[in-house]
């Protein structure tokens, strides 16, 4: 997001209507599909999430909000090196690319803008995948070209769109199933559903300013893919009682990330909530659907706080990229998600037992702050870990 002094608006409930079709719906499984994903040997799986890298022009592109003394040797490199860092550091399972991965007005040539930008995660060889922010088709690509070069690049599980939905809303909607351990009775289920939405740019209705917001098309999508992973999940083999854990990925927050005060969220909240104007009801949707346990969004870097509403913990990662706006002194920051596994009876790995989290800062250390747990079994979750 582009820093801007704009008056808050009160959420509102937003009634829209929407034609669409979705033909004979079946959500495409991603196991045995390209890379699959899978925990690990040891019971985890880990996320990396990368919010607003404002990729422009590289070496040429200058760095916003560090301290005098680092102008001159700042760039778009920093943010590659940053990305490098926190890949040789927590060696993560998949990286999540949450939006304004470049920054369109000043990258010269969004299709090299975005190949360099993601060369990190292309370099590793570790499965990653990304969604659009505001800013990522302000170049010389669309919301959909920039959609279309990404999923082209080596290494990406990001799909355009679903293949079986006939008409949705924006580009980069889609789900990734993470199964259980290999050799595992869970082998062969989805343990971990991952969720990815196009939150928008900015409203296109003449009678509603401000960002755009996640459109009932998109909605639906997500409730008919829900319910039909909560089905595979709930019938045999090793039938469960409930779903499987989701976790959500955008990159607008909704406005119900405005519900906290510093006494209840973990992390800082140096900025306003910069939603929709009004309210899509997607915050409901998931509740509703029942497994969504924690959105990760990025859009305003001067937040980096998670707060539980309804039994879902919202998250803001905090400010990756030098070319974006930031804080002098208040470092450029990732988040990390790890799930785990519980051990069954007969030793071997079973079905989610917690998710956590814990941020990491771009310092000499890479220091890891404000380790939580979102959820978990017990009744613990959102306490500190």
């Amino acid at each position: 997001m582009a820093k801007k002094n704009t008056p808050s608006v009160s959420p509102s409930h937003f009634l829209g209507f929407v034609v669409f079709s979705l033909c004979f719906f079946v959500p495409k499984s991603v196991l045995g599909v390209k890379k699959e994903l899978r925990f690990r040997k040891n019971g985890q799986f880990k996320i990396l999430q990368v919010a607003d890298m404002h990729y422009a022009d590289g070496k040429t592109t200058s760095c916003l909000d560090v301290f005098p003394n680092q102008m001159p040797t700042c760039s778009d490199l920093n943010t590659t090196a940053f990305v490098e860092r926190m890949i040789q550091a927590e060696k993560p399972d998949f990286i999540v690319f949450t939006g304004d991965n470049i920054f369109g007005f000043d990258a010269t040539d969004a299709a090299k803008s975005l190949t360099a930008a993601f060369q990190p995660a292309i370099a590793s060889n570790i499965p990653w995948a990304a969604i659009l922010g505001n800013h990522d088709q302000e170049s010389t690509l669309s919301r959909e070209g920039v959609m279309k070069h990404i999923v082209g690049l080596k290494n990406t599980l990001s799909q355009v769109n679903p293949a079986e939905v006939h008409i949705i809303d924006g580009f980069g909607n889609y789900n990734l199933e993470i199964g259980g351990v290999k050799g595992s009775r869970f082998e062969n289920k989805s343990a971990l559903n991952l969720y990815f939405l196009d939150s928008g740019d900015y409203s296109t209705v003449p009678a509603i300013p401000g960002y755009g917001w996640i459109k009932p098309s998109q909605q639906l999508w997500f409730q008919r893919t829900s319910a039909k992973l909560r089905r595979a999940y709930m019938r045999e083999p090793e039938a469960q009682k409930g779903p499987a854990p989701g976790l959500v990925f955008f990159h607008i927050p909704l406005p119900e990330f405005a519900s906290f005060d510093s006494s209840s969220f973990t992390g800082v909240r140096q900025e306003g909530i910069s939603s929709a104007s009004v309210n899509s009801g997607f915050f409901t949707t998931m509740v509703e659907a029942g497994d969504v346990k924690a959105v990760f969004i990025g859009h305003d870097h001067l937040n980096d706080f998670c707060g539980k509403l309804t039994g879902i913990q919202l998250c803001y990662a905090g400010g990756f990229g030098y070319h974006a706006y930031g804080k002098a002194g208040w470092s450029r920051r990732a988040r990390v998600v790890l799930a785990s596994l519980e051990k069954t009876e007969q030793g071997g790995w079973g079905v989610v037992k917690s998710v956590k989290t814990w941020k990491r800062l771009d310092d000499e250390h890479l220091t890891a702050v404000d380790g939580q747990v979102l959820w978990s079994k017990s009744p613990a979750a959102g306490s500190p870990e």
